[in-house]
């Protein structure tokens, strides 16, 4: 059996799900006070519909993930 994680010493082979985690960090859930675990969910559904939706992203030609994902190759 192989374990799916990283190696050792290979700082890199999570890059982007590092900068994703660091993202949802600092664009929500340090700036509110949550009040409970549904609270937390509730806000938390919400900013992945937004990340998902609405926030444009550099790398992807300042489109949406949704836009990327559900575009017709032309």
């Amino acid at each position: 059996m192989r374990i799916s994680m990283d190696g050792r010493g290979r700082c890199f082979d999570n890059i982007f799900v590092e900068r994703l985690w660091r993202t949802v960090k600092y664009e929500e859930v340090y700036i509110h006070d949550y009040e409970d675990i549904p609270d937390i969910y509730e806000n938390l559904q919400r900013y992945w519909t937004f990340y998902n939706t609405e926030r444009l992203h550099q790398a992807l030609g300042y489109k949406t993930p949704h836009e990327v994902h559900f575009s017709t190759a032309a």
